[in-house]
């Protein structure tokens, strides 16, 4: 393997185990994490029922993306996926300014 290659898999297998991790202790206290969400989203100016959605759909998408990752499935279309929700989370956080 060469130095290219070595460092793609580390960096594909440490965004998967951030998303895979984030994504399974969420699942198990989905409501509760959805919840959580629309409470620190009170401020902004985000709709409650979009933040709601996006709370209770985000620890399925960190999830897949997660496990596609690791795996090395898909890894193109789960890398972008990925990067696309980082930008949608960094993009929520800013408006409450967090």
């Amino acid at each position: 393997m060469n130095n290219t290659k070595t460092a793609y898999f580390f960096l594909r297998v440490s965004m998967g185990i951030n998303f895979l991790g984030h994504g399974l202790v969420r699942l198990v206290k989905l409501q509760d994490f959805a919840s959580g969400m629309v409470k620190g989203f009170e401020t902004s100016w985000l709709p409650q029922p979009l933040v709601h959605l996006f709370g209770v759909t985000l620890p399925f998408l960190e999830f897949t993306i997660g496990l596609l990752l690791i795996i090395g499935f898909k890894t193109r279309i789960a890398a972008m996926a990925g990067a696309s929700l980082i930008i949608l989370l960094l993009f929520g956080s800013s408006t409450v300014e967090n």
